[in-house]
């Protein structure tokens, strides 16, 4: 710690001069403790991520297109499926087959992930192996404006 000792009684100027010792202590703890922290988040635990690829989809006429619009209805191959039910029953039907056609998920952005859920759980409950999800590529970062 810096101190400072005045000439005499006769000093009444006021000290304008910061004391910054311990600003510097203050700093070098905080470094310290950030050094010794960050390889643990790092390199908590490893794991290898998957790569993702933007790879068009080809449709083959076997594959099911499920689509979800923004109110939750459910259209199978664009046919309106109104019960929950009978969508469960066609997805039954088709799990058996060889090879088994996969389901492509439709949903509107606006659509609530709980109609997705379900379409999921469905798809899980009748043990269809693959499920996709259809998305529109982004354009780059250019967003249309309609006026």
């Amino acid at each position: 710690m810096s101190m400072n000792v005045g000439a005499g009684e006769d000093d009444s100027g006021v000290l304008a001069e910061i004391n910054t010792t311990p600003l510097v202590d203050v700093m070098l703890v905080l470094l310290i403790i950030f050094l010794i922290t960050i390889p643990v988040i790092n390199h908590a635990v490893q794991v290898d991520l998957p790569k993702a690829s933007n790879i068009p989809t080809e449709t083959k006429p076997e594959n099911i297109v499920i689509a979800i619009d923004a109110n939750g209805r459910t259209f199978w191959n664009e046919l309106y499926v109104p019960d929950r039910g009978e969508l469960l029953d066609r997805l039954k039907q088709i799990a058996p087959l060889t090879p088994q056609p996969e389901v492509h998920i439709r949903a509107d952005k606006e659509v609530r992930y709980e109609y997705v859920g379900r379409v999921v759980v469905m798809c899980q409950q009748s043990a269809i192996l693959k499920i996709g999800f259809i998305t529109e590529p982004d354009r780059g970062g250019q967003r249309l404006q309609v006026r």
